[in-house]
């Protein structure tokens, strides 16, 4: 499983989080299926899933979550799962602080 940095946002923000694959592909491998989930990884949310706002697109090697809400002074960790043409399941996660 690979990270990366993920920029801090403010609880009113909308955003879109983008994932890429491309190092993770062989040449003619692609991306079938992704999905996104969000945990808490410290502080306090009840339903830390509620900030996934629809599902996963897309886009070449690059999976996009659009991601909204969050509670202030939470970290969240985000998990993008893809599932690649050739069978492989691969994943890239990152924190998320929203920030005032």
């Amino acid at each position: 499983m690979s990270r990366q940095i993920i920029e801090g946002k403010q609880s009113g923000e909308t955003v879109t989080i983008p994932f890429s694959f491309l190092s993770h592909l062989a040449t003619g491998e692609t991306i079938s299926s992704a999905s996104t989930t969000a945990t808490v990884y410290s502080g306090t949310d009840a339903s830390p899933s509620a900030i996934i706002s629809g599902a996963a697109s897309i886009s070449g090697s690059t999976v996009s979550q659009k991601i909204t809400a969050g509670t202030e002074g939470v970290t969240y960790l985000l998990l993008c799962s893809a599932t690649t043409s050739t069978g492989q399941i691969l994943k890239i996660s990152g924190y998320l602080v929203i920030v005032s």
